[in-house]
């Protein structure tokens, strides 16, 4: 089995790559757009065709939902009383007088950044239990939807740091401290959950799931309500389409 520390480096590595773009060139809002919704239909697609039979194959139907209703719930309280926890979902939502304002937002976007990082690596450290075929094609989606969703959330948060007056080197360290906390995330589901029983297991995905429900469906929201329908919805479902088919190939592989 692949060792998933490597997965979780990888993601991370994803979302400086993103800020590098972002401290290198401009990107035009409407390519922006359509990489946060393509990213956004990733995580529901790793949520429906992965995570969810997974857990449901372990947990009660109604504990699974409990979880993934906290895990919604969470992002739903940081968005609204702390920060949007992902830059890149709420891309919309940084615009010139976000900016202006940065310092007085910084701790607030600090700290809800770092719990959803956390929680992305989470997700990835605990899939080092040898769960079989299955369990293989929820390890691959599931990287590969952190890794595309990792881009866009480094470059907006890159865009939003030199768009408040920090110098591009300056951004991009601090797009590397902030995801670091991906890093955290994937050591702690490494070495402190990867024996936890199958039953919270299912529970702790569960809960991610829900967290990543809320970004891929605040993301759409977002996108739509200032944007072109057709180029959210498509590349919306481009995302969900590329995961579903990943794990319908990994299955028949296996």
């Amino acid at each position: 089995m692949v060792n998933p520390l490597w997965q979780v480096v990888a993601a991370y590595a994803f979302a400086l790559a993103g800020g590098s773009i972002s401290a290198s060139l401009q990107l035009a809002h409407k390519p922006l757009c359509a990489l946060i919704s393509f990213a956004a239909g990733t995580l529901l697609g790793v949520t429906i065709f992965a995570i969810l039979p997974e857990s449901l194959g372990g947990c009660p139907w109604w504990a699974v939902f409990l979880a993934l209703a906290t895990g919604y719930a969470l992002f739903f309280f940081l968005s609204k009383h702390v920060h949007h926890v992902c830059p890149a979902c709420a891309a919309s939502h940084f615009d010139a007088d976000a900016t202006r304002h940065f310092s007085e937002i910084a701790t607030a976007l600090v700290v809800a950044l770092a719990i959803h990082s956390t929680t992305d690596g989470l997700a990835l450290g605990i899939q080092s239990r040898d769960g079989g075929t299955a369990m293989d094609a929820t390890k691959w989606s599931l990287f590969s939807a952190l890794c595309i969703h990792k881009v866009p959330e480094g470059l907006a948060l890159g865009s939003l740091l030199i768009g408040a007056g920090l110098h591009r080197s300056a951004a991009l360290g601090w797009v590397g401290a902030v995801e670091a906390t991906t890093l955290l995330g994937g050591v702690i589901g490494y070495f402190f959950l990867a024996n936890v029983s199958t039953f919270w297991l299912g529970l702790i995905m569960a809960h991610v799931g829900g967290g990543f429900f809320y970004l891929a469906t605040h993301a759409v929201l977002g996108e739509m309500l200032k944007h072109g329908k057709a180029l959210v919805l498509t590349s919306f479902l481009v995302g969900v389409a590329l995961i579903a088919l990943l794990n319908i190939g990994l299955r028949m592989l296996g």
